[in-house]
């Protein structure tokens, strides 16, 4: 599973410094303004979407069916069952887009309300949402591939591909600018461009895999495409109602002072670099792991992944999540106060990041739980949870934005988050799925202690490392994290939070694996 994990953690590393660079040219070239606003909530849209029927709910129910399928019934099998559904999806999926793009205002009315007051900005929002809208249809069948690449242990291409996402766009708002009626215009074609360009990776990944897929077939309601169907109808469901977490934040910002929007995406976006290193790519890599263990009878192997799971988690998003709540101001100034987006949008941002951060162990730790679920075929409980969630993520939303404005629709999230991931740990421990072993037990208090240590450490040394201006405040930033990252990392080892022997086996013998790989 280490092995999944660090590829999968190191293209999205890769992807989410790009990303980093990404937003900074667009804070630069938009602000916070009333057009960030717009573009951010035309690609609000179409993710949800992407988070509905592609990654989540699709992924949840297709991975562990063609894992399990290639198992038993072998490759051809696996490639028509993967035909099949993708034949089904392109169908509905395109339908969406069509009956999207026709009625915008109509959507626009309901996800962003506050906007009508605005007609220039309402109107942009829904010229920006229809040019992304494709990107739904593209990304899905993308997170398709994706799939049946991550089922066949193939994890690079299909965590390489978001990298064409940030590419792409900053190409679109460099150079596409003159030629359309606004930056936020060109940044829209980037990310529909972008979406045809990722398909066309995963899909090659997939041929040169020996699994080349066909997508032009008439659709088959097959018994086995039927039963991953039943399984992705609850998951469909689940993903939905975290994605109607999401709507909320969107509905109520629009409702906000204006940038309320942008001061909640930038924040989010720095929050998603340890969600999106650590969580996605320890729950992809788990899942076709444990629904192997699980199918295979092999109950110790399933707990003890589990265990291992959580602890990695543990000890690479704690630091992450007080980081980013200790270091917040420096972080954001350093990251976005430039052009047009200034000092005072930088500390309304920055108060959105601490807030966020609250909630970072539990989105971490909820794509740890999820697949104790989807590994056995049960994606139903999470939609309980996720109904409860939503409904909690709502009148927090009501109560914390009166007196926090967007800082409460932030922390809402973060607090929602966490009854999120504590069902879910909560359910699987009831059922003997999960139970924290002796060495989770005894590490996992030793990390927090070292995270809050490090959490002061960071407090201290902001005073004496900023201001810093120009250059140097990059410098400056630099030395906090690595400061930050000894502190945690020294203390936890002293406090026998993690193994470092046992980190470097792992290694090595990832690197063997490699190495034997190439030489065959």
């Amino acid at each position: 599973m280490l092995k999944g994990v660090l590829t999968v953690g190191g293209w999205t590393m890769a992807s989410r410094v790009l990303g980093f660079a990404r937003d900074m040219l667009i804070a630069a070239k938009l602000g916070a303004g009333p057009m960030a606003d717009a573009f951010f909530v035309a690609l609000k849209l179409p993710n949800l979407f992407r988070r509905l029927f592609g990654e989540g709910a699709f992924n949840a129910a297709f991975v562990p069916a063609f894992a399990g399928t290639l198992a038993v019934q072998g490759p051809q099998v696996a490639k028509q069952l993967a035909e099949r559904m993708a034949a089904i999806m392109t169908i509905w999926l395109s339908s969406l887009v069509v009956v999207g793009i026709v009625f915008m205002p109509q959507i626009m009315h309901v996800l962003a309300p506050g906007f009508a007051d605005d007609p220039a900005k309402f109107g942009l929002t829904i010229e920006l949402t229809r040019i992304t809208f494709p990107y739904l249809l593209l990304i899905c069948l993308t997170a398709l591939v994706s799939g049946v690449l991550n089922g066949l242990d193939k994890f690079a291409a299909a965590a390489a591909a978001p990298i064409f996402f940030n590419l792409l766009s900053m190409a679109a708002l460099l150079f596409l600018t003159p030629y359309v009626a606004t930056p936020a215009h060109a940044l829209a074609w980037g990310v529909t461009i972008s979406g045809a360009v990722q398909l066309g990776l995963v899909l090659w990944a997939c041929a040169h895999a020996g699994m080349a897929l066909h997508f032009l077939r008439l659709p088959s309601l097959a018994p086995d495409v039927q039963q991953v169907l039943k399984k992705m109808i609850p998951g469909v469901l689940g993903a939905g109602v975290t994605q109607l977490n999401l709507a909320v934040d969107v509905i109520i910002a629009s409702l906000l002072p204006a940038g309320a929007v942008s001061y909640l995406y930038y924040a989010d976006r720095v929050g998603q670099l340890p969600l999106g290193v650590i969580g996605a790519a320890i729950g992809t890599a788990m899942l076709p792991l444990l629904s192997r263990q699980v199918r295979g009878g092999e109950s110790l192997s399933a707990h003890r992944t589990m265990n291992r799971a959580t602890e990695l988690s543990l000890l690479l998003c704690l630091p992450a999540a007080l980081g980013q709540a200790a270091a917040a101001v420096p972080i954001i100034q350093v990251l976005f106060v430039r052009g047009a987006f200034t000092e005072a949008q930088g500390l309304a941002t920055s108060a959105a990041l601490a807030a966020y951060a609250i909630g970072l162990p539990a989105y971490v730790l909820v794509k740890v739980f999820a697949p104790g679920f989807f590994a056995r075929g049960d994606t139903a409980t999470p939609v309980k949870i996720g109904f409860a969630a939503v409904g909690m993520n709502l009148a927090l939303n009501l109560v914390l934005s009166f007196w926090l404005e967007h800082v409460g629709v932030a922390l809402a999230t973060a607090l929602a988050a966490w009854f999120n991931a504590g069902m879910l740990g909560w359910i699987l421990y009831r059922r003997r799925q999960f139970v924290p072993d002796r060495r989770l037990r005894q590490r996992a208090p030793r990390l927090l202690l070292a995270g809050v240590v490090m959490a002061g450490v960071l407090v201290a040394l902001q005073a004496l490392l900023f201001p810093a201006q120009g250059l140097l405040k990059y410098a400056a930033l630099a030395l906090l994290i690595a400061a930050g990252g000894v502190a945690y990392f020294g203390l936890a080892l002293l406090l026998r939070g993690y193994d470092l022997n046992e980190l470097k086996a792992l290694l090595r013998r990832r690197r063997k694996t490699a190495v034997a790989k190439t030489g065959a």
